[in-house]
C-alpha cells in the first residue's frame, strides 16, 4: 500500500512494518516461494502500490487472477483478519485501470511484433536452431536487409528462407556456405511455430510499448495485463516475447539515471522460462539489459518457486527480496533452501533456513533496500492483503473494458503491406514470365530454322538439270500376236523400197 505522506510503499509487517523505498525499486525485485504460499498476493499488492504512485504496470497473467484487478476486492475473514492484526484501519477496497493485451487476440488488444524486430538471435532460440542454422538465419536475415526486403510477417520469413535456398550457389562467396539441409530445417521450424500461433504474433501494427506508458484521470499507472493462460502452453513463445519486450524497452527508453520512483514497473510470473535451455549469448543479452536497463527508470520482478531459476548473474542484481515458504522433500530442494536462506543479511533472532520451511501462506521473509542502498536484515513478516478483487473477472466483463479502451480500434485490425512475400512472389511471377518467353523464343527460333532447311532443300531440287531415260529392252512393252504381223510386213516393205532407192541412185533400178 502506498503512503503518499511518507513516499513509500507499505508492503509487508513483521516486528515492524517494512517498507520499500521507491528510488531503490528500480534496483529490481524478486517473489519466490511454492505453489500457494501466497506469491500472487505479494504481486498484486506491489503492483497496485506502484499504480496509486503514478507508476504505469505490466503484469503477465499465467492463471488469469489478476483480472480482478479491475474490480474492488471483497472482505473475507482471512483479509478482515489481515487488517485487524496489521492495524490497517484506513485500509479501503479499490478498482485499478486495467488494459488487456493478449497475443491470441481473444481476450485483450492484440499483440503483435514484426519479424525484423525480434531479430535473429531471439528468433533462433524461438525456433530452437543450433549454432549452424542460427548462422544461416542471420545470412537470411542480412540478404533481405541488403535487397530492401521486409520481413515483418513469418510468411515473408517463409518465402526469404526460400529465396535465400534457391539462390544459395549465389550467395555462398559473399555470406557463407548455405546447405540445403539447414534450409530443410528452418523451414521445418517454422512450420512448427505456425502451429503454435506464431502467424498471430507476427505482423502489423506492432505493438507500441509507448502505449503502455499511461494514468488514469487520477493520476494513477495504468496496469497492463498480458493474458498468458494460452500463450503459457507454448512457453518458447512466451519467454521470447517477454525477452523481446525487454530489449526493445532498453532501446525506447532514454537514460533517467536516479529517478525518485520508476517509469514503468514489470512483473514476470514464471520467470524461470525466460532462462530455460537459453542460448550463452541468448543470456548474456538478457542479462545485460537487467544490468542496465534500471538506468532507464524500470523496475523488473520475477516471480518463481526458487531464486536459484535465474541465473547468478541477474540474482546479483536484485536487491528487493520477497521469500515465501519452501518445501524440502527431497536432497535438491534441501539444495536450494540452503541458498535461498543465504541470500539474506542474517537475522540474529532466528535461523533463517528453518523459517523457511515454518512459514505459512501469506507470510514471508522480506529484506528490501533502504534509503542508501543497503539490504535490510531479513524479517519474518505478514504480507499486506490487496485492494482489489482475488477472483477472476468474467471473459464478458474483460470484453467489455476492451471495448472502453482509448486503444480499441488501434491494434485489432491486422494491417499486411508490400514485404517480402509480396516482392518475392513479384520476382518469382517475372522469372516464371521471363522464362516463359525465352521458351516461346527459342521455339520461334527453331520453327524458323526449320522453315529454312526447307526453303533450301526445296531450292537445291529445283536447280538440278533434266536426264532423259535409256530406253531398254527390258523397259519395252511386249507386242501381241497381231501387232508382231503387222510390224514383220511393215519391216518387209520397208526394206524392199529402201533397197530399190539405192539401186536408183546408182541407175539401174528396176520398177
Amino acid at each position: 500500500m502506498y503512503l503518499p505522506e511518507q513516499h513509500k510503499i507499505w508492503l509487508a509487517t513483521g516486528e515492524s512494518p517494512i517498507y520499500l523505498e521507491p528510488a531503490m525499486a528500480n534496483r529490481h525485485g524478486l517473489i519466490a516461494g511454492a505453489t500457494g504460499t501466497g506469491k500472487t498476493v505479494t504481486l498484486k499488492v506491489l503492483a497496485e502500490s506502484f499504480s496509486d504512485m503514478g507508476v504505469p504496470v505490466f503484469l503477465a497473467d499465467i492463471k488469469g487472477d489478476l483480472t480482478g484487478m479491475c474490480r474492488p476486492g471483497v472482505e473475507t475473514k482471512h483479509i478482515r483478519r489481515s487488517i485487524d492484526n496489521m492495524g490497517l484501519g484506513d485500509f479501503t477496497y479499490s478498482a485499478y485501470p486495467v488494459r488487456f493485451f493478449d497475443v491470441y487476440g481473444k481476450l485483450g488488444h492484440p499483440v503483435r511484433t514484426t519479424i525484423t524486430q525480434m531479430g535473429p538471435e531471439l528468433l533462433a532460440r524461438l525456433l530452437d536452431l543450433n549454432e549452424t542454422q542460427s548462422g544461416v538465419l542471420r545470412i537470411i536475415f542480412r540478404v533481405a536487409d541488403d535487397n530492401g526486403l521486409l520481413l515483418l510477417d513469418l510468411k515473408d520469413l517463409r518465402s526469404m528462407v526460400q529465396y535465400v535456398g534457391d539462390n544459395a550457389k549465389e550467395y555462398k562467396l559473399t555470406y557463407g556456405n548455405i546447405s540445403p539441409q539447414t534450409i530443410g530445417a528452418i523451414q521445418r521450424a517454422l512450420l512448427k511455430l505456425e502451429d503454435e500461433g506464431g502467424e498471430l504474433f507476427f505482423g502489423e501494427p506492432d505493438l507500441d510499448l509507448a502505449d503502455w506508458v499511461d494514468w488514469d484521470q487520477d493520476g494513477r499507472g495504468v496496469m497492463n495485463i498480458l493474458e498468458c493462460r494460452e500463450l503459457f502452453l507454448h512457453p518458447l513463445l512466451y519467454a521470447t516475447f517477454m525477452l523481446w519486450m525487454l530489449t526493445e524497452l532498453y532501446e525506447m527508453l532514454p537514460e533517467a539515471g536516479d529517478l525518485d520512483k520508476p517509469k514503468l514497473a514489470f512483473f514476470f510470473d514464471e520467470a524461470h522460462l525466460l532462462f530455460k535451455d537459453a542460448p550463452k549469448a541468448l543470456l548474456q543479452q538478457v542479462e545485460q539489459v537487467v544490468r542496465l536497463i534500471r538506468s532507464k527508470g524500470v523496475s523488473v520482478w520475477f516471480i518463481s518457486q526458487q531464486p536459484t531459476d535465474l541465473p547468478d548473474v541477474v540474482l546479483s542484481q536484485i536487491g528487493n527480496r520477497v521469500q515465501h515458504g519452501l518445501r524440502a522433500y527431497t536432497p535438491n530442494d534441501q539444495k536450494n533452501l540452503r541458498a535461498a536462506a543465504r541470500s539474506f543479511r542474517v537475522n540474529p533472532n532466528f535461523d533463517t533456513e528453518e523459517a523457511l520451511q515454518a512459514i505459512g501462506t501469506g507470510e514471508a521473509l522480506v529484506s528490501v533496500l533502504d534509503e542508501k542502498g543497503i539490504p535490510s536484515i531479513v524479517q519474518k513478516t505478514g504480507i499486506l492483503p490487496p485492494r482489489s478483487a482475488m477472483d477472476i473477472t468474467s471473459d464478458a466483463e474483460c470484453r467489455q473494458i476492451i471495448l472502453q479502451s482509448p486503444l480499441y480500434g488501434k491494434y485489432e485490425e491486422e494491417a499486411d503491406r508490400k514485404s517480402a512475400f509480396e516482392m518475392l512472389e513479384e520476382y518469382y511471377a517475372d522469372q516464371q514470365a521471363q522464362q516463359e518467353a525465352e521458351a516461346r523464343q527459342l521455339e520461334w527460333e527453331k520453327e524458323q530454322e526449320r522453315r529454312e532447311k526447307e526453303w533450301e532443300r526445296k531450292l537445291a531440287q529445283s536447280r538440278k538439270p533434266t536426264t532423259r531415260r535409256k530406253t531398254t529392252s527390258s523397259s519395252r512393252k511386249k507386242a501381241n500376236p497381231l501387232e508382231k504381223a503387222v510390224n514383220s510386213a511393215a519391216n518387209t516393205v520397208g526394206r524392199e523400197i529402201g533397197k530399190r532407192i539405192v539401186r536408183g541412185l546408182f541407175g539401174n533400178a528396176k520398177w
